[in-house]
């Protein structure tokens, strides 16, 4: 969820030491390890979350942390938006604005395409794709992306943005070249 907000060097992991015993300390840091190496989205920014952050913060490393290499890969999401109903049509108006913008300005942008439910009209849904990781990152921090997301904060009641693994990226281009 903070990925949508902010930027992977912006987040570290911390505990409540002194105040909470060494076990719980371990425990806490094991279940942490754990999740951050299943979690697709999180698994290149696992040394930076746990530590890497926090050193660079704190001037204890030179270098500002970068994430693992994404070997180029695209990332594909569709998220999924429930909108509160009496901010349904501010709501839209953000979200075409900002798919719009995105595409036009940023390369890497390959799609954002927003859909609203036939059967419920408060429930939309957003196909991402972009070219690479870094390319997603540029995106979240472009002026038109802040845009939508602080002002579409307190119109969201649900958030969901699971990533979707490509079956096959070389049909994808050709879906994309048949468009005219």
């Amino acid at each position: 969820m903070l990925l949508t907000i902010t930027t992977p060097d912006h987040l570290l992991y911390g505990s409540d030491y002194p105040y909470v015993s060494p076990q719980v300390l371990t425990q806490s840091l094991a279940r942490m390890k754990q999740y951050l190496a299943t979690e697709s989205d999180l698994a290149p920014y696992r040394e930076m979350i746990l530590h890497q952050n926090a050193e660079w913060l704190l001037g204890l490393s030179g270098a500002k942390p970068v994430a693992g290499a994404d070997n180029g890969r695209m990332i594909v999401r569709i998220a999924e938006i429930e909108v509160f109903p009496q901010y349904l049509t501010e709501y839209l108006e953000f979200a075409n604005e900002v798919d719009r913008l995105s595409v036009e300005r940023e390369p890497g942008v390959i799609c954002l395409y927003p859909m609203q439910s036939a059967e419920d009209s408060t429930h939309i849904r957003i196909l991402e794709i972009y070219a690479s990781d870094e390319a997603y990152q540029q995106h979240l921090k472009t002026p038109h992306f802040q845009k939508y997301k602080q002002g579409t904060l307190h119109m969201v009641k649900d958030l969901k943005l699971p990533t979707m693994q490509p079956l096959d990226q070389e049909t994808m281009k050709l879906i994309f070249k048949k468009m005219k």
